[in-house]
C-alpha cells in the first residue's frame, strides 16, 4: 500500500512540466504506465518512459490489424 509521501511525490513528479514533452508525458522513473493528464480534467495518458507503453502499443495495433483481418 502506498503511503501518503509516496503519492505526494508522484503527484509532485506528474506535475513537474520538465516531464511532460507537449502532450506526452515522459518520466522513467514513474513506474505508472497510465498516468493523469497535467490537468486532470482532460483525462489520462500513457507515460513514455516506461518500455511498457510501447509495448502497449502494439498489442492495440495488432489487435486492430487482427479484427480487421478476420472480418
Amino acid at each position: 500500500m502506498k503511503t501518503k509521501l509516496d503519492k505526494e511525490i508522484l503527484e509532485a513528479m506528474r506535475r513537474n512540466p520538465n516531464n511532460w514533452k507537449g502532450i506526452f508525458y515522459f518520466n522513467p522513473k514513474d513506474p505508472g504506465l497510465i498516468v493523469p493528464k497535467l490537468y486532470h480534467s482532460m483525462g489520462w495518458t500513457l507515460n513514455f518512459g516506461s518500455p511498457y507503453s510501447y509495448i502497449f502499443i502494439i498489442v492495440v495495433v495488432l489487435i486492430i490489424i487482427a479484427t480487421q483481418y478476420f472480418n
